[in-house]
């Protein structure tokens, strides 16, 4: 026993090998039928045992069977033909290749032959102890707008991205926090959704882990005190509003408060303008697409998501919100969170009292505009939004909204393009 050493290299193992044949031989012996536990070579044989046992896990794994052979030997055992994988790989062309070994494997086709043949992942995917990701059981990949997002950088360009889309979709969810921001419940129909009816879901998802992701990417130290949003923050937010700069203020302080922000443009059929998402790690983080490029709605948007940050999803890790404001108005839009959301905007803005004193709500003239503005320290784009909503008149005061000038203040958009 004092002589044992680890096995370091293949010389080590081979030595060891050998010293277990000639113990094995010994305790073979007429002699030595009578297993005795305290044997110091029995002793010393378990021990070499379990030195090379571990030796050869790290350096001599099982190796897998091909993908290939795998799935020759159940398509003889159970007499199927190239004709018959079709359904599971997608055409004749693709399993003459796959079996060929001119093609690899996609995830999608090895969740069908998994599936539908019984053959384990990890030989598919020749990676041990690999698992499919339990995200797409009722999700398809291929329905996400993926030529869209390659172009905008959110998943690679790849000639193939039908076929790799359950890998690539799959990235961009772990990059978003994983499982449990798959199945977050923001993605399916409940009152904490103010979303178009023609909302494509798959997009929807695709624009939110996309959010998600970037603000993973930009994690700060800054820790986030749940309960700093409260309606005299908000007003703390507002009255940046007043600098010309203001949006790259608001985004400033935000973060410094570990509160998240990214500027996302909005995918085509998601009618969105924003949304209050919480990371996993309890960050909250707003995702605004600056689908109105004015300083109105950038403000208005900003403000009803960082009031549901402050009213919903502090102490409530179930709540996520996405949002198209135009529906403020509409048919079923009552919600009541959203109608909280949107006071709250309004009275971190204007305070009720200031505002039904005014003159503006009934003679809204550009000189009662800018008084009030001053009043409420807020930038005149603001009134004037609030005059143009409440009346629904879009053409009114439109000197004062300012379009076309927050994009072009945040760089980050370019990147997000």
């Amino acid at each position: 026993m004092a002589g044992i050493k680890p096995i370091r290299t293949e010389g080590d193992y081979e030595a060891t090998l050998a010293r277990i044949n000639e113990l094995m031989d010994a305790l073979s012996g007429p002699d030595r039928q009578v297993e005795d536990a305290d044997d110091p070579e029995r002793v010393e044989l378990d021990v070499l045992t379990d030195l090379v046992e571990f030796y050869e896990e790290r350096h001599h794994p099982i190796a897998f069977p091909s993908a290939v052979a795998a799935i020759e030997y159940r398509m003889d055992q159970q007499g199927l033909t190239q004709r018959d994988l079709i359904p599971y790989i997608g055409s004749r062309s693709k399993v003459s290749e796959i079996l060929s070994g001119k093609r690899d494997i996609t995830m999608s086709m090895a969740r069908a032959l998994n599936r539908h043949l019984d053959i384990p992942a990890d030989v598919l995917l020749q990676k041990q102890g690999t698992a499919l990701d339990a995200a797409f059981t009722d999700m398809d990949p291929r329905r996400f707008p993926l030529k869209e997002m390659a172009k905008r950088g959110w998943i690679p360009d790849l000639p193939d991205l039908t076929d790799r889309a359950e890998e690539l979709i799959s990235s961009l969810i772990q990059r978003a926090g994983g499982l449990a921001v798959a199945s977050a419940p923001l993605y399916r129909k409940n009152d904490h959704r103010r979303v178009n009816a023609k909302t494509d879901e798959y997009a929807l998802k695709a624009w939110c882990w996309q959010v998600m992701a970037l603000a993973n990417d930009r994690m700060s130290e800054v820790r986030y005190n749940p309960g700093v949003v409260t309606l005299d923050f908000l007003r703390r937010v507002a009255q940046l509003s007043r600098h010309e700069n203001g949006p790259v203020r608001a985004r400033d302080l935000l973060r410094e408060h570990g509160i998240g922000i990214e500027f996302v443009r909005h995918l085509p059929r998601t009618y969105l303008d924003g949304a209050a998402l919480r990371l996993t790690s309890g960050r909250p983080v707003i995702g605004l697409t600056l689908r109105y490029d004015r300083i109105d709605n950038f403000w208005f948007c900003l403000m009803h998501e960082l009031a549901h940050v402050g009213l919903h999803l502090d102490g409530n890790e179930a709540d996520f919100f996405v949002d198209d404001l135009t529906l403020r108005d509409a048919v079923g839009g009552a919600n009541p969170k959203e109608m909280q959301a949107d006071q709250w905007a309004e009275e971190a803005f204007i305070p009720v009292e200031v505002w039904e004193t005014s003159t503006v709500p009934r003679h809204p003239t550009p000189f009662a505009v800018v008084s009030l503005a001053n009043v409420s320290q807020i930038h005149p784009a603001i009134v004037a939004g609030r005059i143009r909503h409440e009346r629904q008149n879009y053409r009114l005061l439109s000197q004062f909204v300012g379009t076309g000038e927050v994009r072009r203040q945040l760089d980050e958009t370019k990147r997000t393009a």
